[in-house]
């Protein structure tokens, strides 16, 4: 037995905020069953599973034009599962560019904050030098840097 609910209990059920779910139905990821009379949408159990489904691919990183492709091809019991694999593979190799990304991140982080000694004038922090582009002699106080340029 199918219940239907409105948007507001549904949104509240999934943790969504109702203005959520009506962008989700605006591109296609979920649809209200019927509206009411007084034109309020109705969603059945189907609409919840989907919900909780774009909530597990979200955590696992899927875009929504993902998630909805995804959805599209599960629509149809005939479809091979290449194509699904395909889309994770390729997240699953976004995922590890900005893995690579975040660890030259890190690495270039320790560099600059290694040579940070972390007191004295910010006039001579490292850290800031280099965000602003501009390397500074580390062992000279800056006002001999000022007159050494």
């Amino acid at each position: 037995m199918k219940i239907h609910v409105t948007i507001g209990r549904l949104a509240r059920e999934a943790g969504l905020a109702a203005e959520t779910l009506r962008y989700y139905e605006r591109i296609g990821l979920i649809r209200p069953v019927q509206r009411t009379q007084s034109n309020y949408r109705l969603y059945d159990n189907e609409a919840e599973a989907r919900l909780r489904f774009i909530r597990r691919a979200q955590n696992l990183g899927f875009s929504l034009a993902e998630v909805k492709e995804l959805l599209d091809i599960n629509s149809h019991p005939e479809n091979d599962m290449a194509a699904v694999k395909q889309i994770t593979e390729g997240k699953i190799a976004d995922i590890e560019e900005k893995i690579a990304d975040l660890e030259r991140m890190r690495s270039a982080l320790r560099e600059v904050s290694e040579r940070c000694p972390g007191h004295g004038s910010v006039d001579a922090c490292p850290i800031l030098a280099s965000l602003a582009g501009v390397e500074r002699a580390p062992d000279l106080p800056s006002a001999q840097a000022a007159q050494a340029r």
